[in-house]
Protein backbone atom coordinates (compact mmCIF):
# COMPACT_ATOMS: atom_id res chain seq x y z
CA UNK A 1 0.00 0.00 0.00
CA UNK A 2 1.13 3.32 -0.77
CA UNK A 3 0.94 5.35 1.89
CA UNK A 4 3.11 7.39 4.13
CA UNK A 5 2.05 9.28 7.89
CA UNK A 6 4.67 12.67 8.55
CA UNK A 7 4.42 14.96 11.83
CA UNK A 8 6.47 18.03 11.21
CA UNK A 9 6.62 20.04 14.90
CA UNK A 10 8.29 23.70 14.28
CA UNK A 11 8.11 26.29 16.54
CA UNK A 12 5.26 27.92 13.95
CA UNK A 13 3.33 24.47 13.22
CA UNK A 14 2.29 21.16 14.65
CA UNK A 15 1.04 19.38 11.77
CA UNK A 16 -0.16 15.40 11.51
CA UNK A 17 -0.47 14.43 7.84
CA UNK A 18 -1.58 11.02 6.68
CA UNK A 19 -1.78 9.99 3.12
CA UNK A 20 -2.92 7.24 0.50
CA UNK A 21 -2.28 7.30 -3.07
CA UNK A 22 -4.77 4.51 -3.63
CA UNK A 23 -7.41 5.78 -1.61
CA UNK A 24 -10.83 6.47 -2.02
CA UNK A 25 -10.96 10.41 -2.15
CA UNK A 26 -12.03 10.90 1.30
CA UNK A 27 -10.46 13.17 3.88
CA UNK A 28 -10.67 15.03 7.28
CA UNK A 29 -9.12 18.31 7.00
CA UNK A 30 -8.35 21.05 10.12
CA UNK A 31 -5.54 23.67 9.39
CA UNK A 32 -6.81 26.58 11.01
CA UNK A 33 -7.32 27.96 7.64
CA UNK A 34 -11.07 27.52 6.38
CA UNK A 35 -9.89 28.53 2.38
CA UNK A 36 -7.02 26.03 2.98
CA UNK A 37 -9.75 23.13 4.30
CA UNK A 38 -11.86 23.57 1.54
CA UNK A 39 -8.64 23.38 -1.42
CA UNK A 40 -7.26 20.29 0.34
CA UNK A 41 -10.79 18.36 0.58
CA UNK A 42 -10.85 19.16 -3.20
CA UNK A 43 -7.37 17.87 -3.60
CA UNK A 44 -8.31 14.45 -1.97
CA UNK A 45 -11.16 13.98 -3.84
CA UNK A 46 -10.04 14.83 -7.64
CA UNK A 47 -6.91 12.72 -7.05
CA UNK A 48 -8.70 9.93 -5.42
CA UNK A 49 -6.28 10.28 -2.56
CA UNK A 50 -6.94 9.65 1.22
CA UNK A 51 -5.89 12.33 2.90
CA UNK A 52 -5.96 13.31 6.72
CA UNK A 53 -4.42 16.63 7.82
CA UNK A 54 -4.19 18.26 11.13
CA UNK A 55 -2.26 21.74 11.60
CA UNK A 56 -2.28 24.08 14.52
CA UNK A 57 -0.38 27.26 13.40
CA UNK A 58 0.69 30.92 14.55
CA UNK A 59 -2.39 31.77 12.53
CA UNK A 60 -2.96 34.74 14.88
CA UNK A 61 0.47 35.99 12.24
CA UNK A 62 -0.94 34.97 9.38
CA UNK A 63 -1.56 31.70 7.55
CA UNK A 64 1.90 31.95 6.03
CA UNK A 65 3.76 29.11 7.87
CA UNK A 66 0.51 26.99 7.91
CA UNK A 67 0.49 27.19 4.47
CA UNK A 68 3.99 26.58 3.74
CA UNK A 69 4.46 23.78 6.19
CA UNK A 70 1.42 21.86 5.31
CA UNK A 71 2.72 22.24 1.44
CA UNK A 72 6.32 21.17 2.69
CA UNK A 73 4.61 17.83 5.04
CA UNK A 74 1.98 17.08 1.92
CA UNK A 75 5.31 16.69 -0.66
CA UNK A 76 6.89 14.96 1.86
CA UNK A 77 4.16 12.28 2.59
CA UNK A 78 3.63 12.52 -1.45
CA UNK A 79 7.84 11.23 -2.06
CA UNK A 80 7.66 8.68 0.46
CA UNK A 81 4.34 7.04 -0.70
CA UNK A 82 5.63 6.77 -3.95
CA UNK A 83 8.74 4.68 -2.66
CA UNK A 84 10.90 3.86 -5.30
CA UNK A 85 8.43 4.93 -7.89
CA UNK A 86 8.61 1.50 -10.15
CA UNK A 87 5.70 1.03 -12.39
CA UNK A 88 4.01 4.55 -12.18
CA UNK A 89 3.27 6.13 -15.06
CA UNK A 90 5.24 9.26 -14.31
CA UNK A 91 3.82 12.30 -16.24
CA UNK A 92 0.36 13.47 -16.37
CA UNK A 93 -1.52 16.67 -16.85
CA UNK A 94 -4.73 17.98 -17.11
CA UNK A 95 -7.04 21.59 -18.11
CA UNK A 96 -9.29 22.10 -15.96
CA UNK A 97 -12.53 24.70 -16.93
CA UNK A 98 -13.90 25.91 -13.41
CA UNK A 99 -16.90 28.54 -14.49
CA UNK A 100 -14.82 30.89 -16.18
CA UNK A 101 -11.39 29.71 -15.68
CA UNK A 102 -9.36 27.59 -17.14
CA UNK A 103 -6.31 25.77 -15.76
CA UNK A 104 -3.75 23.84 -17.16
CA UNK A 105 -1.31 21.71 -14.81
CA UNK A 106 1.34 19.65 -15.96
CA UNK A 107 4.05 17.10 -13.75
CA UNK A 108 6.63 14.83 -13.99
CA UNK A 109 7.82 12.51 -11.26
CA UNK A 110 11.06 13.42 -12.21
CA UNK A 111 13.20 12.95 -8.85
CA UNK A 112 13.73 16.63 -9.29
CA UNK A 113 11.61 19.73 -7.45
CA UNK A 114 10.66 22.39 -9.26
CA UNK A 115 7.63 24.95 -10.04
CA UNK A 116 6.80 26.80 -12.95
CA UNK A 117 3.83 29.06 -11.61
CA UNK A 118 2.09 31.47 -14.35
CA UNK A 119 -0.90 32.00 -12.10
CA UNK A 120 -2.39 35.65 -12.54
CA UNK A 121 -4.46 35.59 -9.20
CA UNK A 122 -6.65 39.05 -9.96
CA UNK A 123 -7.12 39.55 -6.01
CA UNK A 124 -4.80 40.15 -2.93
CA UNK A 125 -7.47 37.67 -0.45
CA UNK A 126 -9.92 35.00 -0.63
CA UNK A 127 -11.89 35.67 2.22
CA UNK A 128 -9.22 36.05 5.05
CA UNK A 129 -6.88 33.99 2.49
CA UNK A 130 -4.04 35.56 1.03
CA UNK A 131 -3.72 34.37 -2.63
CA UNK A 132 -0.14 34.92 -2.59
CA UNK A 133 0.19 31.48 -0.56
CA UNK A 134 -1.00 29.56 -3.37
CA UNK A 135 2.27 29.85 -5.02
CA UNK A 136 3.95 29.32 -1.81
CA UNK A 137 1.91 25.97 -1.30
CA UNK A 138 3.17 24.88 -4.57
CA UNK A 139 6.72 25.85 -4.23
CA UNK A 140 7.03 23.78 -1.24
CA UNK A 141 4.94 20.84 -2.49
CA UNK A 142 7.06 20.49 -5.50
CA UNK A 143 10.35 20.97 -3.74
CA UNK A 144 9.74 18.27 -1.35
CA UNK A 145 7.91 15.23 -3.90
CA UNK A 146 10.86 16.04 -5.83
CA UNK A 147 8.45 16.52 -8.85
CA UNK A 148 7.96 19.17 -11.73
CA UNK A 149 5.13 20.68 -11.81
CA UNK A 150 3.88 23.46 -14.10
CA UNK A 151 0.88 25.16 -13.39
CA UNK A 152 -0.38 27.92 -16.12
CA UNK A 153 -3.65 30.27 -16.04
CA UNK A 154 -5.46 30.10 -19.32
CA UNK A 155 -8.36 32.07 -18.36
CA UNK A 156 -10.30 33.72 -15.68
CA UNK A 157 -11.38 36.64 -13.63
CA UNK A 158 -12.61 35.00 -10.10
CA UNK A 159 -9.98 34.40 -8.01
CA UNK A 160 -11.73 31.49 -6.06
CA UNK A 161 -12.50 29.57 -9.05
CA UNK A 162 -8.66 30.16 -10.91
CA UNK A 163 -7.43 28.79 -7.33
CA UNK A 164 -9.60 26.10 -7.02
CA UNK A 165 -9.67 24.99 -10.42
CA UNK A 166 -5.75 24.79 -9.54
CA UNK A 167 -5.80 22.71 -6.70
CA UNK A 168 -8.54 20.27 -8.62
CA UNK A 169 -6.49 20.45 -11.60
CA UNK A 170 -2.98 19.82 -10.00
CA UNK A 171 -4.46 16.43 -8.18
CA UNK A 172 -5.90 15.23 -11.18
CA UNK A 173 -2.61 15.55 -13.05
CA UNK A 174 -0.89 13.83 -9.77
CA UNK A 175 -3.32 11.15 -9.80
CA UNK A 176 -2.41 10.38 -13.70
CA UNK A 177 1.21 10.13 -12.94
CA UNK A 178 0.80 8.08 -9.65
CA UNK A 179 -1.35 5.70 -10.72
CA UNK A 180 0.56 2.22 -11.76
CA UNK A 181 0.91 1.43 -15.78
CA UNK A 182 0.45 -2.17 -15.24
CA UNK A 183 2.49 -2.76 -18.80
CA UNK A 184 5.60 -1.80 -17.04
CA UNK A 185 4.62 -2.17 -13.19
CA UNK A 186 7.95 -4.19 -12.66
CA UNK A 187 10.27 -1.14 -14.19
CA UNK A 188 11.23 2.44 -13.04
CA UNK A 189 9.94 4.97 -15.81
CA UNK A 190 13.70 6.15 -17.17
CA UNK A 191 16.36 4.94 -19.11
CA UNK A 192 18.51 6.11 -15.72
CA UNK A 193 17.20 3.01 -14.03
CA UNK A 194 16.23 5.81 -11.46
CA UNK A 195 14.17 8.34 -10.49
Amino acid sequence: MRTAEIMRKTAETDIELYLNLDGDGKSVIDTGCGFLDHMLTLFAKHGKFSLNCSCKGDTQVDYHHTVEDIGIALGTAFGKALAEKKGIVRYGQCVLPMDESLILSAVDISGRGYLAFDLEVPTQRVGDFDTQLVEEFFIAFARKAEITLHIKKMAGVNSHHIIEGTFKSVARSLRMAASIDEAFKDEIPSTKGVL
